[in-house]
Order: structure tokens, then C-alpha cells, then sequence
């Protein structure tokens, strides 16, 4: 080979291997941050909470602090409609608090998204999150996750007035109790609104159901709802529900001799009777739950 042809191979060599260099960085910087984003379920109930898994890994090589600056959130959500319409958030502020991952860890957050977005109309809904890494300004995605939301089917209504003293005469609740079969099981679900002004105060599953058991419910002096319920052979499930949705308590009963069931006393209170207690009444002393927000001390329903 000519000197002349060696030098004109050199200049390419040259020219391509910064080229290379930045190729290879940008692929270095993408394997810095992995975001992945998972739903429990493909299917919910509309405005009941809908939690998604964010799990996030750090393969920079050294600890990374994740926080917003210069008016750019660190942790951000995209989700669009059933024909890819954007879906804005309910509120342009959303601060999260900032996380520290040190190197080589894998942190994981459930953050409910019925708060931050209108996602209670019927349909699908596709999402995806990103991270935003300031030291190298630059957004890192996770991949796209679809849900649909759809209605369950009401097998129960009741609509009571507010005592004096709690609210303004004339405002009323409504509580709804609701199935809705999935694959493998029946869950039943309440749902507390006031329909006058359209406010859903919460939606959230009281467990699995057993279809041919009819589930019983009460409303006590104090206009609270008491539902009674079969959640597996011989398996019962008490749950007791305030005006503004908050579950504010729960227990699990065994049939033994006799069937469990609600009954009223003469001052108008509600309680069990029949079966045995397997786990004790969990109250719970929370205000009202925000819009769609899981109540605590809600049972889990592995669905």
C-alpha cells in the first residue's frame, strides 16, 4: 500500500472514531438509570385506586441523587386515552420528595395514579414514567403500560342523610355495593358518593366473593354501612364503612355452627352474630380518604 493510500485511510480512521466515542457514551449514559413501570392489574374499577409499581436502578457506578431542578420534575408520568389523546394531570404540581439510590441498588415505589389523573372514565389507558437525571440533564423511560378501567355491577344501593353536626342539613351519601368478576375470582366492592354533586369520596374492594352468597348490609344509628360477606367456603368477611368512605373496621369470621349474620339491636347499633372470630376487628381513625385514594387498613385482595 502507497504511503498516500495509508494516509487517506488514517484521516477516515480519524473522522469516524469520534463518532464511535459518542456512540459508545450514549449507550454508557442509557444503561445509567433503568426505569420499569408495572401495573397488579390490567383491569380496575372506575375510581377506585389505581397503584402503579415504579422500580428504578442505578447502574451508574456510583450513588445517584435524584431530585426536580430548574422547574423540571425528577419523576414524571405520560399517559394517554383509548385513541392516544394526551391525558393532563389534575394538578401541574406534584413535588416528589428526592431519593437517593446508592450504586448498583434497585429501589421500588407504589404511587396511586386516580389522584394525579382523570382516569376514571371507561376505557384504556396507556403509561409510562421517566426520570430525570440532572447530572447528565437527561430523561431515562420506562416502557409503556396499558389499563383499562370499567364499571362492576351494582347488586345493592342505599341512600342516607348526614347526621346534624357532621354536615350541612340536606347532604346525603349513597353507598353502593358492587361485584365485579375477574379470571379467577369475584371481588365486591363499595363505592360512598353523593350523587347531587357527582363527588365519588371512594371506591375500593372489601375482598373476594363468593357469587351464590348474597352479602348482607345494614345502616346503623349513625347512617354507617355494615356489609357481611362470604369470601370463601365457609369464610366471612365484616366490614364497617363511614360516611366519607374510610373503612373503619374489619374481621374475618369462620362459619361454625351456626352462620354468621348481621343483626340490629333496640338503640339501633349493628353487630355480628354466629361464627367465630378468626382475626379481630381493625379500626381504623383516619379522616376521609381523598378522592378514589385505598383507604388504610383496607384488606388485601390478592387480585
Amino acid at each position: 500500500m502507497s504511503i498516500a493510500a495509508m494516509r487517506m485511510r488514517w484521516r477516515k480512521l480519524m473522522r469516524v472514531l469520534p463518532c464511535a466515542s459518542l456512540l459508545l457514551f450514549a449507550a454508557a449514559a442509557e444503561g445509567q438509570i433503568q426505569v420499569e413501570l408495572k401495573f397488579k392489574r390490567l383491569q380496575y374499577i372506575a375510581y377506585e385506586p389505581v397503584v402503579a409499581t415504579l422500580a428504578i436502578a442505578n447502574l451508574a457506578g456510583r450513588d445517584i441523587d435524584l431530585h426536580d431542578a430548574g422547574g423540571q420534575s425528577w419523576l414524571g408520568f405520560e399517559v394517554t386515552g383509548n385513541e392516544g389523546q394526551p391525558i393532563a394531570p389534575l394538578s401541574s404540581e406534584n413535588p416528589q420528595p428526592p431519593l437517593k439510590i446508592e450504586a448498583g441498588q434497585r429501589v421500588t415505589r407504589q404511587i396511586d395514579l386516580a389522584p394525579l389523573y382523570p382516569v376514571h372514565d371507561f376505557g384504556a389507558y396507556h403509561v409510562r414514567t421517566h426520570v430525570y437525571f440532572v447530572d447528565l440533564g437527561k430523561l431515562f423511560y420506562s416502557g409503556t403500560r396499558v389499563f383499562e378501567v370499567t364499571d362492576a355491577r351494582p347488586i345493592w344501593q342505599e341512600t342516607v342523610g348526614i347526621p346534624n353536626g357532621v354536615a350541612a342539613p340536606g347532604q346525603v351519601r349513597t353507598y353502593s355495593l358492587l361485584t365485579n368478576r375477574f379470571p379467577d375470582h369475584t371481588s365486591l366492592y363499595v363505592r360512598v358518593q353523593d350523587k347531587d354533586t357527582g363527588i365519588v369520596y371512594a371506591t375500593y374492594s372489601l375482598g373476594r366473593s363468593i357469587t351464590f352468597e348474597q352479602p348482607q348490609a345494614e345502616i346503623d344509628r349513625a347512617n354507617q354501612l355494615h356489609v357481611l360477606h362470604c369470601a370463601a367456603p365457609r369464610a366471612w368477611s365484616y366490614s364497617r364503612i363511614g360516611l366519607n368512605g374510610e373503612l373503619i373496621a374489619h374481621s374475618s369470621l369462620m362459619e361454625t355452627k351456626t352462620r354468621p349474620r348481621l343483626v340490629h339491636s333496640e338503640n339501633g347499633d349493628v353487630a355480628v352474630r354466629g361464627g367465630l372470630v378468626e382475626t379481630p376487628a381493625q379500626t381504623s381513625r383516619s379522616s376521609a380518604p381523598k378522592l378514589s385514594a385505598r383507604p388504610p387498613g383496607l384488606p388485601k385482595d390478592n387480585q
